[in-house]
C-alpha cells in the first residue's frame, strides 16, 4: 500500500508513479470522485466448456452481469478436460473502501478530478499520476499503453 510507505517514497526517490486514486491521494480534500467496483462470482462447472473463449461481454439491460470468464481459455486448454471455472462480473457502486475499478466521466466528476489535477500539477511536481485512477479517465489497454508512453515521452525530455 503506497499509503504505508508514502514518506519513504517520496524521501527517497526523485519522481513516484501513482496509479492509485487522485482525490484520495490529496486526503479527498475536495470531496470524493466516482469510481465504479466489481462484484465476482466464480463458479466451477462439470463440463469440458462453457462458453468456447475467454471473455463474453453482455451489454443489454436484462443482463444483470456485464462480463463472463472463462479462465482456461487464458490458459491455452491447461487443466481439468471435464471441469471449468467461470467468473461473472457484476457492477457495484463503489464506496470508500471498496476496490475501484473505472472512474465515473460525467460533468460534475471531470469538474472535481480538474480541480485536484490543478492541486498536483501545484504541489505534486515529483508524482507521476497515472492509469484509470490517477487520470481519472476510462482507458482500454492500448489506449493506457499509449498514455504511459506519452507520459515517458515528457518525462524523459
Amino acid at each position: 500500500d503506497f499509503f504505508n510507505n508514502q514518506d519513504e517514497y517520496l524521501k527517497n526517490y526523485d519522481k513516484v508513479v501513482f496509479t492509485g486514486m487522485i482525490d484520495q491521494y490529496f486526503d479527498y480534500c475536495y470531496g470524493e470522485l466516482e469510481y465504479r467496483s466489481l462484484k465476482f462470482e466464480t463458479e466451477e462447472l462439470d463440463q469440458d466448456n462453457f462458453q468456447g473463449n475467454a471473455v463474453v461481454n453482455y451489454t443489454d439491460a436484462k443482463t444483470p452481469f456485464t462480463r463472463i470468464i472463462e479462465h482456461k481459455h487464458f490458459e491455452f486448454g491447461k487443466g481439468d478436460k471435464n471441469k471449468t471455472i467461470i467468473t461473472r462480473e457484476y457492477p457495484k457502486t463503489w464506496h470508500r473502501g471498496d476496490e475501484p475499478y473505472y472512474p465515473v466521466n460525467n460533468s460534475a466528476n471531470n469538474a472535481l478530478y480538474k480541480k485536484y489535477k490543478e492541486l498536483a500539477d501545484a504541489k505534486a511536481d515529483n508524482i507521476i499520476f497515472g492509469g484509470r485512477l490517477g487520470q481519472y479517465r476510462y482507458y482500454n489497454m492500448d489506449q493506457v499503453i499509449g498514455a504511459a508512453l506519452v507520459t515517458v515521452e515528457k518525462e524523459l525530455d
